[in-house]
């Protein structure tokens, strides 16, 4: 049996900026492959002692095979490995290692012999940049401060997660898991990870129609009002939310109506359909998105069925070219700050330099804190 320093290198956490309830993820080379993933492991102390399998143990084999499900679509993590390993430390540099690899069905009906030795479960995910991370990149860090993405991008960015819901829903399978930190985003191209609190549904009860309404409801209210106006819908800054599976389902069920006072500006189209979404007047997915056209089609989109100006259409691609070097330019602020903070810790500068440097770093932080979009 190999050990796990023959397949992984595991290197520093990843998951620092939300904590995650059920699991800690650190950043790991493939040794086989040379891939970088993100080795997502349990923590100890949901291991029973007797050999229990707890929730938070199973939530390992349901996210390995809900993953699989969906891994024709382009908006999901995709899974590389899942396994067992038998050291109980944290954050793992150590010990014995079964690879399953994309063994699903292998992996969880190994469940029971594993839990009873006392190893943990595992995934090695594709590992996404933190900087793409929507919660990373909204939460202000000061006071007085906040961000939400353009109306263009998060258009762009609620249709392909609908889409990715009409994909899941057909299979009978709801996310509900909706938070910030579980999105990525990069200007064009949204990817989503954590589907261990999503569930996969017989299609045939009562009780399924409403959970089908209720993912629906958690995207409008959980990831797509932060998007649209930077603020959490719980009327609180932006910041982790719970873990538990239970916390996943219930997490927004009291917020039926959402505030957009302090987004005035933007499209009447979004905010009646988002509020719909919020009080659950939404049944399909299918629906959401055909609204979501509409509104779509205000900010210059084409759609069939759907009369888009000629001089929206034209402006949507002024905008679209300015977005795009919007995002560039911040990339290369990022990079010119992150130049000037290594040259200022160097050994044997004047402190001359070394204030100029500082200088030039606040300069371009208070610049990045005030950008316009995350």
């Amino acid at each position: 049996m190999p050990s796990l320093t023959d397949l992984y290198r595991i290197d520093q956490y990843n998951d620092t900026f939300a904590l995650g309830h059920y699991a800690r993820v650190l950043d790991a080379l493939h040794r086989r492959s040379g891939q970088t993933v993100a080795f997502k492991v349990m923590r100890p102390e949901h291991l029973a002692a007797d050999g229990e399998i707890r929730w938070e143990y199973r939530a390992f084999a349901n996210e390995a095979d809900l993953l699989m499900k969906l891994a024709g679509n382009p908006h999901v993590v995709d899974l590389i490995d899942c396994g067992y390993i038998s050291t109980k430390s944290e954050a793992p540099a150590d010990g014995e290692l079964e690879a399953f690899h994309l063994d699903v069905l292998g992996f969880a009906q190994a469940m029971p012999r594993f839990a009873e030795r006392g190893w943990r479960p595992y995934l090695a995910l594709q590992n996404l940049p933190r900087l793409h991370n929507l919660l990373y990149l909204m939460k202000p860090n000061q006071s007085g401060v906040r961000w939400r993405l353009p109306s263009e991008e998060g258009l762009a960015l609620a249709l392909q997660f609908s889409e990715l819901l009409r994909m899941a829903h057909q299979q009978n399978i709801v996310y509900l898991d909706h938070k910030l930190e579980h999105v990525y985003w990069d200007g064009s191209q949204l990817r989503i990870i954590d589907l261990n609190s999503s569930r996969q549904l017989d299609g045939r009860r009562r009780e399924d129609e409403q959970l089908f309404r209720t993912d629906i409801h958690n995207l409008c209210v959980g990831i797509l009002y932060p998007v649209f106006t930077g603020l959490s819908p719980q009327k609180t800054a932006l910041r982790p939310q719970p873990g538990t599976a239970t916390d996943a389902e219930g997490r927004y069920r009291d917020i039926m109506t959402l505030d957009f006072g302090v987004e005035p500006s933007l499209s009447d189209a979004i905010q009646e359909l988002l509020q719909k979404g919020a009080a659950q007047q939404i049944e399909r997915v299918e629906d959401f998105l055909e609204g979501l056209r509409a509104a779509a089609t205000r900010h210059g989109w084409d759609f069939p069925n759907h009369y888009t100006s000629p001089a929206s259409r034209d402006a949507r691609t002024q905008m679209r070219a300015g977005l795009t070097r919007l995002r560039r330019g911040q990339a290369e602020l990022r990079d010119a700050r992150d130049l000037f903070r290594e040259a200022a810790i160097q050994d044997g500068i004047t402190e001359d330099m070394e204030a100029e440097l500082r200088r030039l770093v606040k300069s371009i932080n208070d610049m990045l804190n005030n950008r316009v979009i995350p």
